[in-house]
């Protein structure tokens, strides 16, 4: 015992000066906790968590060995906590049946689905023939059909006719949860309609900045027609909706969709540019030259324009961190103090995750942290290693790029990879070759044709601007081309991230050779990632869609519809084929939208409507029915259908002859706020007589 605490101190003392870093590390852990729980705490549990951040304040009397120790487990706590609260403080109603009607509401937000299709969110919803208590805050509905009657803008109340349906879970068990993603967005129904939107009221003065947000896009979009005006609005404005899917899969199979996001990198190129103008002017004239504090009112006059951008991006949580890390590097100017250090990364961080604890499951957050600590990290000890090799001037920037290029897109690679289940093979190439232009041409003719904006003098700026992003637009679709651009990987289990990020965190974090250590849990988690085993059979939970994964791949009972469905199990399967290529596979012949399958001494029926659900009058033991309708069969088989789908979820089936194991969405997601009303027993199984 006296040695491992001799080992602990002597480990401890080493990180002296350097623990902060580590604090916001902590933080999530409690958040992850929270979120990791199958059944939701009490409000005891979280006063009690809450009250153990105390420890905190007290931890300085502990001494320098058991200090730390005490704070990490009050910032435990305290994530735990915080995370607690921000789900209780979102709540609202939330639909819990499908509606079919008039909708009535404010436009706050446009942008598109993964269908193309416009796409409005709107509050202050009212809904006929409902309690107003018990109408969700906000509802967002997707635009099919005939349209063109309105142009949609912030602040207008529109009326339609539309489906809406409460927010759907995970598509299969373990995957990603829309409803826990729809609860803290406040979204309590989402849907889509036919008919045309219909304007009620024009926008009054509410909702200033969005309604300036969309008419500068709409300005940007006016002078520059096409892609490139769209690419340009999403730049300036963070209005993507003008993007063609086209254009967008090229920029995420190129590795550069970050450049879409409105993040570390235009933050800082703007900042930079910024600070780099104003203290330029500052300079020319001798009296601000020897008397003023050039460098601190160029910094203030950054900041300034940070925040600027950021109110009219929209404010992700991307846009946020980098806001905040450009804000901490700029004040530490302005107070003679180091601009940029893994504190400043660390305090970015602890303010996202103190108000936004959700944002902690996000690629965005995961991805905006992973570069910028990877990034600070790799450059401090780059800074120390030129010190004591003396290189020619034009190296500097050269190794610049590329270095920054070559960190950023490693650590950012596995955790594109987990969410989205593809890698770029030449994304760095790509970078290389566009985000210089973006450095040097766009963001800075960007700002320009703010300037000239009040004058009507913009157009002139944005046509230059207008070269660069064709070349980056360019460039894009060329190496999305390439033969091998893309690559699918299988989608890992829960402990890979985690453990990629603990070893990621130690190399970048730790001080002395023992950050090495980090290297055994990315191995572990690298291992656990080429072991993970998809599910043999996957039930959609409508009961729409059977999926038995083949020696050739995924096997699809239906070449079309439940598309986003068949899109993510594809995805996660990592194979990369299409719906109806995965249906061509199915083992068997669909007859009168009956599929019939055999997996492991298991035959698997999928029945799709109801004239194929009348064409069955019983089943055996040995028998799985899926059925699209709810369906009451003779016969002792395990039933899938809309009625006991609507608790357990989507569906994973392991079969062994007469060995089949079951795991639902419900039995991994357990019963949270974001989950509604408690479930029924599950039906799993039908033995009517």
């Amino acid at each position: 015992m006296g040695q491992a605490y001799q080992w602990l101190a002597a480990a401890l003392l080493g990180q002296r000066g350097y623990l902060f870093p580590w604090t916001p590390v902590f933080l999530a852990a409690g958040i992850g906790l929270f979120f990791a729980l199958r059944v939701e705490p009490s409000a005891a549990v979280l006063w009690v968590c809450g009250s153990v951040g105390i420890l905190v304040v007290l931890q300085h009397r502990a001494g320098p060995v058991y200090g730390p120790l005490l704070a990490a487990v009050a910032l435990v706590a305290l994530g735990f906590a915080l995370a607690g609260v921000r789900a209780h403080r979102v709540a609202g109603p939330v639909l819990d049946f499908r509606y079919y009607g008039a909708v009535t509401g404010r436009v706050v937000q446009i942008d598109r689905s993964a269908s193309d299709a416009l796409r409005l969110t709107l509050d202050r919803v009212q809904l006929e023939r409902m309690d107003p208590d018990e109408v969700p805050a906000r509802v967002r509905v997707s635009l099919h059909g005939t349209q063109g009657y309105l142009d949609p803008k912030p602040g207008q109340v529109v009326m339609l006719t539309g489906h809406l349906s409460p927010p759907g879970g995970a598509v299969e068990p373990g995957g990603f949860d829309f409803r826990r993603h729809a609860w803290f967005l406040r979204l309590g129904a989402v849907g889509y309609t036919r008919n045309p939107v219909l304007l009620l009221e024009e926008a009054d003065a509410g909702l200033p900045v969005a309604r300036l947000r969309m008419w500068l896009s709409a300005r940007v979009q006016a002078a520059l027609p096409g892609e490139r005006g769209a690419f340009a609005a999403a730049i300036m404005t963070g209005d993507r909706s003008g993007m063609g899917q086209e254009t967008l899969q090229a920029l995420r199979d190129s590795n550069l969709a970050h450049l879409l996001a409105i993040s570390g990198l235009h933050m800082g190129l703007l900042a930079g540019f910024v600070f780099a103008a104003l203290r330029l002017v500052l300079l020319v004239h001798p009296h601000s030259r020897h008397r003023w504090p050039v460098k601190k009112l160029a910094a203030g006059g950054a900041l300034l324009a940070a925040a600027g951008y950021l109110a009219l991006s929209g404010g992700n949580v991307a846009t946020e961190r980098a806001f905040i890390m450009v804000a901490a590097a700029l004040s530490a100017l302005m107070l003679d103090r180091r601009a940029l250090s893994l504190r400043s990364v660390a305090i970015a961080a602890l303010v996202v995750l103190v108000l936004w604890p959700e944002a902690l499951l996000g690629p965005g957050f995961q991805m905006s942290f992973a570069a910028t600590t990877a990034l600070v990290a790799v450059f401090e000890r780059l800074t120390i290693w030129q010190r004591d090799h003396e290189l020619p001037r034009w190296v500097g920037p050269v190794l610049s790029v590329v270095v920054s290029s070559a960190v950023a897109g490693a650590a950012t690679a596995p955790v594109g990879m987990a969410h989205f289940n593809q890698m770029a093979h030449y994304g760095l190439l790509a970078n290389l070759t566009a985000v210089p232009v973006m450095g040097i041409l766009v963001v800075p003719l960007a700002v320009l044709s703010a300037l000239l904006m009040p004058f009507g003098l913009d157009w002139i700026a944005l046509q230059v601007m207008a070269l660069g992003l064709g070349w980056i637009l360019g460039v894009a679709h060329e190496v999305a081309g390439w033969q091998g651009a893309v690559g699918h990987v299988v989608a890992p289990g829960p402990m890979v991230l985690p453990l990629i990020a603990f070893g990621g965190l130690l190399l970048c974090l730790w001080r002395g050779r023992a950050r090495m250590a980090g290297v055994v849990p990315m191995a572990a988690a690298a291992l656990l990632w080429c072991q993970t085993e998809r599910p043999p059979v996957l039930i959609s939970d409508s009961g729409t869609l059977v999926g038995l994964m083949t020696a050739q791949g995924r096997a699809l009972s239906r070449d079309r519809g439940s598309g986003f469905v068949a899109g993510v199990w594809l995805e996660n399967d990592g194979l990369g084929s299409s719906q109806p290529e995965a249906a061509a596979l199915w083992p068997q012949p669909v007859t009168g939208r009956v599929a019939r399958a055999e997996m492991s001494g298991v035959e698997i029926l999928h029945l799709q409507g109801k004239r194929a659900a009348a064409s069955v009058t019983g089943c055996a033991p040995s028998q799985i029915v899926v059925s699209s309708v709810d369906l009451v069969l003779p016969g002792g088989c395990r039933i899938f259908d809309p009625r006991s789908l609507r608790d357990s979820g989507s569906v994973a089936v392991w079969t062994d002859g007469t060995d089949v194991r079951v795991v639902t969405d419900r039995d991994l997601s357990g019963q949270r706020l974001w989950h509604g009303r408690a479930p029924e027993p599950v039906r799993l199984a039908q033995n009517a007589q």
